[in-house]
């Protein structure tokens, strides 16, 4: 019987429910993701630098300290209900933008940002709190691919409502993703405990501190994270200025991103759990690194700086995503919190890369961002190195 299925009489969750959490969590990935390879058509439409939204966009990242607040509640079963309200604050975002001025664009941001952040630990701790670790991986990874889908389905449209309706047309697309999510997230999916007596619907039972060892996993994924973002969100500005990508250009070539990744996390859910999460987020940070190789030598012209990009997207995205796997079961009694603290310290590393990265790159060029990256991948490889491989999750045979 699939991992997914309904056992013992107590809801453990279905394939179909897990398709629909991705199809909602692929609308927020959208809504957080196209903003930078259209990076230049938002400037254009702002009169704004590539400093001054890439700092506004960095700023709001902070919006993920939310989830400090909201993991206790994870831990008690309101997975769906903070899913939904997550998915209903995208939606929000999204009409905030329209009145079309840099002060709408952060506050929206910064709503769709903590819409986002919650939307994802509720969609983490729904699967950890349903499926056993030995095949974590595997459900994570398919949860996952929503990220890379907002590239390769959401990044077109994205473009073609652009070339439609103008920089406007992406945000009402974005509303109209996110009232068809919530709808059906809240008729598909049940709210329903799962079969964990420590994780009953309602208890009123505190989550235990985190243990010392939660924290390498948790370090490893913010890094890796912070990595993936020094070099995302500047993307579609290197590609325009140095290499003359138009909008639809820029539009084709995220599609390509969205593919590469969607190979990478489905990767992950078809051969992490028998490789081993730990080994899994060692391989992803080595390829990451050669494509950052490739960008930082080799990336002056426009075929080198596309391979280098899909070799570090490839690499970051399975990395990321079995570090996510990690994090599920960093703290087993207290998978909600681990989640959510994760998150807020994933949260302010990616902050932090982001501001950084938009400034080294007016400063510097792409080398910036990629010196910025590579150390943020040395800080993943020591979190996930120096433990000893059952300091990173419970079961021995899935970190190694």
């Amino acid at each position: 019987m699939t991992a997914l299925a309904r056992r013992g009489g107590a809801h453990v969750g279905r394939p179909s429910e897990l398709a629909v959490l991705n199809a909602a969590k692929a609308v927020s990935n959208t809504a957080l993701r196209w903003v930078g390879p259209f990076l230049p058509t938002l400037e254009r439409a702002f009169g704004a630098s590539t400093g001054t939204l890439t700092g506004i966009i960095g700023a709001t990242e902070l919006g993920g300290l939310s989830t400090m607040a909201t993991g206790g509640l994870l831990d008690r079963g309101h997975e769906r209900r903070i899913f939904l309200i997550g998915t209903a604050a995208v939606g929000v975002s999204s009409l905030i933008a329209l009145a079309g001025s840099v002060t709408a664009f952060a506050v929206s941001f910064a709503v769709m940002l903590v819409g986002h952040a919650n939307l994802v630990v509720a969609g983490h701790a729904w699967i950890g709190h349903r499926v056993p670790f030995a095949a974590r991986s595997r459900a994570i990874g398919i949860f996952e691919t929503s990220w890379a889908v907002s590239l390769l389905v959401g990044a077109p449209i994205i473009a073609l409502s652009i070339r439609w309706f103008g920089w406007r047309g992406a945000y009402g697309a974005l509303a109209i993703g996110s009232v068809i999510g919530f709808v059906a997230v809240s008729r598909l999916v049940s709210g329903a405990p799962p079969h964990e007596p420590d994780t009953a619907s309602g208890s009123t039972r505190r989550a235990p501190p985190l243990p010392a060892s939660a924290w390498p996993p948790i370090v490893a994924a913010a890094a890796t994270a912070a990595a993936g973002l020094s070099i995302v969100v500047v993307s579609g500005a290197w590609l325009d200025d140095d290499h003359g990508f138009s909008t639809g250009g820029l539009g084709v070539v995220a599609a390509a991103f969205g593919a590469v990744e969607l190979v990478s996390s489905s990767s992950v859910a078809l051969v992490g759990d028998r490789v081993g999460t730990r080994r899994s987020v060692i391989a992803g940070l080595v390829v990451l690194a050669a494509g950052l190789a490739v960008m930082g030598w080799l990336g002056g012209g426009r075929g080198p700086a596309i391979v280098g990009l899909l070799v570090f997207l490839a690499g970051f995205e399975y990395g990321f995503v079995s570090s996510l796997a990690l994090v599920t079961e960093a703290a087993p009694r207290s998978r909600g919190r681990a989640i959510g603290i994760g998150n807020a310290v994933g949260t302010v590393a990616r902050a932090g890369a982001v501001i950084a990265s938009g400034q080294l790159y007016e400063a510097f060029g792409i080398g910036g961002p990629v010196a910025l990256a590579g150390g943020a991948a040395a800080v993943a490889m020591i979190a996930v190195v120096v433990p000893r491989p059952a300091d990173l999750g419970t079961s021995a045979a899935a970190v190694r």
